[in-house]
């Protein structure tokens, strides 16, 4: 059950901008299961990259495609060729500054206190981007730059209650990018980071021989997938008519609310 819940709460939050590695640290906060850790934390984020895959499968197919067909090479006039090294350009900070990060140590950001300024003060931001912007751009119109400064504030996420994806829309909104369009390359970009994260952990797994933190780990994938899955189909479907309002005004509500409690005011 503690999985179960775990994924629950990764499949809706993952690609909604409210921040997941938030939720699972609050979850586990405020419930008293123990710190799930960072390994399952990745479990649960393949479940959502194995959903990414298979909503998006044929972009996902034609870039593949693309890339073989042109061996690789960076031919920006083909759509899927462009799609497929803009995702990577905006992977590089990310590995970059995840790794160096994780040399350093991460611990000290897994606290409610940080968490909920963070909910507010980019709930903000996102709302600004999402409602004082001129927003007509479609992907076929990225340039390079753009794909790197999505790349940049990706790595924002790091801190949880930021919001991976929150935060790449919210750069897409304010560069002039549509909500939908935004949203698929946010999702898109899911993709190459979490796969390069979850190389590293299935290592860390196998490797020790931890036969009861694999079997976690498998279930985390499978629970993940599907309610990943669910969350990006309704995601979607919302954006094709309405505004992030909903979510923001979730975040900042959460985020008064860890506050209060942190400073002991409830």
């Amino acid at each position: 059950m503690h999985v179960f819940w775990l994924a629950l709460i990764q499949g809706i939050t993952e690609f909604l901008p409210v921040s997941s590695s938030g939720h699972l640290i609050l979850f586990s906060k405020y419930t008293g299961f123990s710190d799930q850790g960072q390994a399952i934390d990745i479990a649960l984020h393949i479940g959502s990259l194995m959903a990414v895959v298979l909503y998006f499968w044929t972009p996902v197919k034609e870039m593949v495609l693309a890339l073989l067909k042109n061996k690789f090479m960076p031919k920006f006039h083909v759509d899927s060729v462009r799609l497929a090294y803009y995702l990577v350009f905006a992977t590089m900070p990310a590995i970059i500054i995840g790794g160096l990060l994780s040399y350093w140590g991460m611990e000290w950001v897994r606290s409610a206190k940080l968490i909920g300024w963070m909910l507010i003060l980019y709930g903000i931001i996102l709302w600004f981007a999402d409602t004082k912007f001129k927003t007509e751009k479609k992907l076929n119109e990225m340039h390079a730059y753009e794909a790197v400064i999505i790349g940049f504030a990706q790595c924002l996420a790091f801190i949880p209650g930021t919001s991976r994806s929150g935060v790449t829309i919210t750069a897409g909104r304010l560069m002039g990018f549509n909500r939908s369009e935004i949203a698929k390359f946010s999702m898109l970009l899911s993709v190459p980071s979490i796969l390069a994260a979850g190389v590293v952990a299935a290592y860390t797994l196998f490797s020790g021989f931890e036969t009861t933190r694999i079997a976690m780990a498998g279930q985390a994938v499978c629970w993940s997938f599907i309610f990943s899955f669910m969350a990006i189909w309704f995601m979607m479907k919302w954006l094709q008519t309405k505004t992030f309002l909903p979510f923001v005004i979730y975040r900042i509500i959460l985020g008064m609310i860890l506050l209060a409690d942190v400073y002991g005011m409830i």
